[in-house]
């Protein structure tokens, strides 16, 4: 997409939209301005890449509403040396928007086709520090482990085991949580020396956390 008039108008205003609606960080907004999110949105939804609004993308997944990207992104307190895990890169737009925030994003998805994507955008972009791979992320990446920050863009009942265990002593996971698809908590898990806190950020509505891989 050209930045046009008529673009540039609209990006102004999916900023404001976000300014709004609670993204106040400004090393989030700062992000999500430069990496453009009509990158992301092909075909039918094209002209709504800038609405606050989740949409479709292939393999039954969605690309997440901007807002949300937004909050998610700055209840992760991500630092410029960070190592994050992201489970479910999806189209890939999360995992941009965290790699100028840290200094290494690795993010896994069960579907070969939206990881092979993601990675033609991320070199598009000139996003070194993104390693996307092929993996079942419930279990997270141990050899990569401990990780300071782990954002979870799928529904899990409970935040899963495994991700817990690769966080680092300090760390901070959020992760959607719940039992249906009608009610979900987006929850701040920190990790210190005694254990793990818990604090509920709002509601949400994700496609589940699956086991397994994809069949695309």
């Amino acid at each position: 997409m050209s930045d046009d008039p008529e673009t540039a108008e609209r990006k102004m205003r999916f900023l404001f939209a976000l300014r709004q609606r609670g993204v106040t960080d400004p090393r989030v907004l700062e992000a999500m301005e430069r990496i453009d999110r009509g990158e992301f949105v092909r075909g039918h939804f094209e002209d709504r890449a800038y609405d606050d609004t989740p949409l479709p993308i292939p393999c039954g997944q969605t690309i997440s509403q901007p807002s949300v990207v937004g909050l998610m992104t700055q209840a992760l307190q991500v630092g410029p040396r960070d190592k994050v895990l992201e489970i479910g890169t999806g189209s890939g737009y999360q995992a941009a928007i965290l790699s100028l925030l840290c200094r290494r994003v690795y993010t896994l998805d069960r579907h070969r086709r939206l990881v092979a994507e993601a990675e033609a955008i991320f070199r598009h972009f000139g996003l070194t520090n993104i390693t996307a791979m092929v993996a079942d992320g419930s279990h997270g990446l141990p050899e990569q482990a401990p990780f300071d920050r782990i954002m979870v863009t799928a529904a899990a009942e409970d935040p899963p085991g495994p991700l817990l265990a690769q966080l680092k002593i300090g760390g901070i996971m959020v992760v959607p949580v719940g039992q249906s698809d009608a009610v979900q908590t987006l929850i701040r898990v920190r990790r210190d020396e005694n254990g793990y806190d818990y604090d509920e950020l709002r509601q949400v509505r994700f496609v589940p956390l699956v086991e397994g891989l994809g069949q695309t």
